[in-house]
């Protein structure tokens, strides 16, 4: 079994993602003593803002292997990133390629150096301004459909994100994503939630892949975990 969790407070124009935590850790954490209660042996995938600390809130609570919890951030961030790509370049977007990294958040972590269009790096076909321009962007993609949408958050987007994980665990398809995922000495970090590279299958979240990154994606990486655990220092 599978169980998805999406309710919450949505955020509205001018929030941050963090900015709805005491809300819905409350709400997580009676669904969480409910999801134990009658689906004992689920994995869970996280949706509800802000996804790094209710996942981390939701394994802390459930005991449970880091396996079986883990939270949508990077399927659908990259998928974000890939679109803005597609639309510059004019290439369809099922031969882009995107990676991005952190918290789910204006600290995440687009991964241009992990980014090619079959195969070939991005910046074969775009200069490194128009890159960053991107990256920028996608960094603040759910803000500007929040903008646009006013009274709502992002919908559609999300939905196909999570079908793709839910596809991927199902089906046992070894899929290579960008998730939030519990480390364990991994990047440096232990007891922490934030997005990285896992393989999911069958058996959830089976293994977290480590990127041999560069000083400057390390620096940025780490800060986007330090903004993680400032979130999770308010979660007792």
């Amino acid at each position: 079994d599978i169980v998805i969790v999406t309710a919450g407070l949505p955020r509205k124009p001018g929030m941050s993602r963090s900015d709805v935590l005491d809300a819905n850790l409350e709400v997580v954490r009676g669904l969480t003593a409910d999801i134990m209660r009658y689906a004992p042996d689920a994995k869970v995938i996280m949706v509800t803002n802000p996804v790094d600390v209710l996942t981390y809130a939701v394994w802390k609570q459930t005991g449970w292997d880091r396996s079986r919890v883990f939270g949508l951030s990077g399927v659908l961030d990259a998928a974000r990133m890939a679109s803005f790509i597609a639309l510059e370049t004019g290439f369809s977007i099922k031969d882009i390629t995107t990676m991005v990294l952190g918290g789910h958040g204006d600290s995440m972590v687009p991964m241009s150096r992990f980014t090619t269009i079959n195969g070939i790096p991005l910046d074969t076909f775009l200069p490194q301004e128009k890159i960053q321009q991107i990256v920028d962007r996608t960094r603040n993609g759910g803000a500007e459909i929040l903008a646009l949408k006013k009274t709502s958050s992002a919908n559609d987007s999300p939905a196909a994100a999570v079908a793709t994980m839910v596809d991927a665990v199902c089906n046992n398809r070894k899929r290579i994503l960008p998730c939030v995922a519990i480390l364990d000495g991994e990047y440096g970090h232990s007891d922490l939630a934030i997005g990285v590279p896992v393989i999911l299958g069958n058996r959830g979240m089976e293994q977290v892949i480590e990127l041999q990154l560069s000083e400057t994606e390390h620096r940025q990486f780490q800060e986007s975990a330090n903004q993680v655990k400032k979130d999770l220092a308010g979660v007792s």
